[in-house]
């Protein structure tokens, strides 16, 4: 099994110089190979193969004026980064011929100097993890790490990355055994859940427990209208204009690192607290076109639900998917008959009286019915995996 570790670096000066020449040299042979393949496009020729490439924009190319700086840098971020093209177009390609399951991928675009930039560094780079806690890096030096944890094995590659506001980390990818994160398993009968995920509340769990929706977009909304009217002010080019795009990175930054820190421990704390988790397959790209689109984005179901199915196999934890079509609002956990409300104008309906006399809760009612069909597609799936 392969894990990423992320941890925040703080490289020096001659070092930040070092990886601004890597990110550019990187970013340059990235955008070569993709302007290479679109001319081959509307010249009818064939798309050119990535050891042609190789030759032609890091090879050859160091020996020209013009790209005689791509020498200055580890020939390994230049080979990734080209690397990276083929495997982009493949994905496009892929999805094109539905080879590649999910949504239609768009072809690869050139890179600005202004986005998140990255390289990467393999075993052939040899970078290392010193003795003293620091990352050697090619051509960059000891890079200062704030280990947060101990990595568990050697990793086999490792991206340097810099965020729109400044920030660098280094993201380790590290093979582990599949069974390194197991949990205790818990043996209470009822140490087991479905989850109704929602807008009004987040998440109803079960016993009617509820995690409020945190709307962290919703809370800085306000002061990132601020701060994008101020940006769009400011003329192109300038220096005010670049710190008035440092304010709105900065927002948008700590939106997403909020988000993510808050699904990590809600996520965290399921699994500590459940042997059995049923959620229902909801179909967010979807919902997140309709009139509630902006509300879905926030609400981040879909990194959610990655997370926990994640977090649950290699915590050793039962994990089931309800299909997407299955009736839990409107099936009656009772007596189950279909009574529930129904349609958009049921989206209102908080309560409803079934004709056997029970009144429900809407959520609650679902979570009921989200766990004992997730109960039953478990059952089913180890039954097959025994026979």
């Amino acid at each position: 099994m392969l894990l990423r570790y992320r941890y925040r670096i703080y490289p020096t000066r001659p070092q930040r110089t070092a990886l601004a020449r890597a990110f550019g040299c990187a970013r340059v042979v990235f955008n070569d190979a993709v302007a290479a393949r679109k001319h081959a496009y509307t010249q009818g020729l064939p798309y050119p193969t990535q050891a042609v490439l190789s030759k032609a924009l890091i090879t050859e190319a160091k020996r020209t004026a013009e790209r005689a700086w791509l020498g200055e840098v580890s020939s390994v971020v230049l080979q990734q980064a080209l690397a990276d093209a083929d495997r982009a177009y493949k994905n496009f390609f892929a999805s094109l011929s539905g080879k590649r399951s999910g949504p239609r991928m768009g072809p690869p675009r050139f890179k600005r100097r202004t986005g998140t930039q990255t390289v990467r560094f393999t075993r052939n780079a040899h970078f290392k993890v010193l003795d003293n806690d620091r990352l050697r890096l090619p051509k960059i030096g000891e890079v200062k790490v704030a280990w947060s944890r101990r990595l568990p094995a050697e990793p086999s590659s490792v991206t340097v990355i810099k965020t729109p506001t400044g920030k660098y980390y280094a993201s380790f990818v590290v093979a582990v055994d599949g069974g390194t994160d197991l949990a205790e398993p818990i043996a209470y009968h009822e140490a087991e859940t479905g989850i109704d995920l929602g807008l009004k509340d987040f998440a109803v769990l079960r016993g009617g427990k509820t995690i409020a929706s945190p709307k962290f977009f919703r809370r800085m909304k306000r002061k990132l209208k601020k701060a994008q009217r101020a940006l769009s002010r400011k003329q192109r080019g300038s220096k005010n204009r670049a710190k008035a795009r440092l304010k709105v990175a900065k927002i948008h930054e700590r939106i997403k690192v909020s988000r993510s820190d808050w699904v990590n421990k809600q996520v965290h704390r399921i699994v500590a607290e459940n042997q059995g988790i049923y959620v229902e397959d909801l179909h967010v790209r979807g919902l997140g076109q309709g009139r509630a689109a902006k509300s879905v984005h926030d609400a981040a179901l879909g990194m959610f639900l990655a997370r926990l199915e994640s977090k649950a196999h290699r915590a050793g934890r039962t994990f089931a998917r309800v299909d997407r079509f299955f009736p839990s609002t409107r099936l009656c956990s009772a007596c189950g008959a279909l009574t529930g409300p129904k349609g958009l104008d049921g989206l209102r309906t908080r309560r409803w009286a079934c004709g056997c006399g029970v009144v429900h809760d809407r959520d609650a009612n679902a979570e009921i019915n989200i766990r004992r069909e997730g109960q039953r597609l478990a059952s089913l799936a180890a039954g097959h995996t025994e026979s």
